[in-house]
């Protein structure tokens, strides 16, 4: 099996949830999806140009093309919705830690000029200390699932994203109904989201923050059921890493 390609677990758990394969066309027949699918994970993993994509997935064209429909068309957003409500229902989604935080990528000087439209929002596109960029919003849980993904303007802080981010990511029941699983027990970040905002929107909803503190020769952050953020040092390891002190 190639690098970045998906396992036949993976296809099995993804090819339901993909559109009907077209194969009454006429002409030639369409890429299969699987080998589309393998071509945006390669580009994904490896950051290069559409043009660059190696020849054994089709032409970088049809790859693109289909991407962009499928973003247009919403599946992306249903894949994530439907993978997050499978996991939840098998246990594999831990509700008892989630962390959020923010990276700054640097965009393209020629990333911006695409025509507006006033029913999408911006490009999610501005100017920070580093130059034109954008900034990605993620909360994951526990182990690293991503729930909620959102992107701003480079500029914009990770304080003003804390609220959309917890308020997203519905998780919806398989079976049974019931309303969706969204909040979880207790949430991780760093000073940049240490705010009295912060701290009141968590405790309304009864949501608990970890708090860091120092024990032994070596620094070991360390969680607590406090619902108050730490105020120690400005390097927080939300990994809980021991980490040597400075001399």
């Amino acid at each position: 099996m190639q690098r970045h390609a998906l396992t036949d677990a993976q296809w099995e758990r993804l090819s339901p949830l993909l559109p009907p394969q077209v194969t009454h066309r006429k002409g030639r027949p369409a890429k299969d999806h699987r080998l589309i699918l393998n071509g945006i994970l390669w580009l994904l993993a490896t950051g290069a140009p559409w043009r660059d994509l190696p020849e054994r997935y089709g032409p970088w064209s049809t790859v693109a093309n289909r991407f962009y429909a499928w973003q247009k068309a919403g599946l992306w957003t249903r894949l994530l919705a439907a993978l997050q409500q499978e996991a939840h229902e098998r246990g594999e989604l831990d509700w008892s830690l989630h962390f959020v935080d923010g990276s700054v990528i640097r965009a393209h000087q020629h990333a911006a000029g695409a025509r507006k439209d006033t029913r999408r929002g911006d490009e999610a596109l501005g100017r920070s200390r580093g130059g034109y960029s954008t900034k990605l919003h993620v909360r994951a849980e526990r182990q690293g699932k991503p729930m909620v993904v959102l992107l701003s303007a480079g500029q914009r802080h990770e304080q003003t994203m804390f609220e959309p981010l917890m308020a997203s990511g519905q998780v919806k029941r398989m079976h049974g109904g019931g309303r969706p699983r969204h909040r979880p027990r207790r949430v991780a970040a760093d000073k940049g989201y240490s705010s009295r905002q912060t701290r009141g929107y968590l405790r309304r909803r009864g949501i608990g923050s970890p708090r860091a503190t120092k024990s032994g020769p070596s620094t070991t952050w360390r969680w607590s059921s406090s619902r108050r953020f730490s105020s120690g040092s400005k390097g927080l390891d939300l990994r809980r890493q021991s980490r040597q002190p400075r001399r």
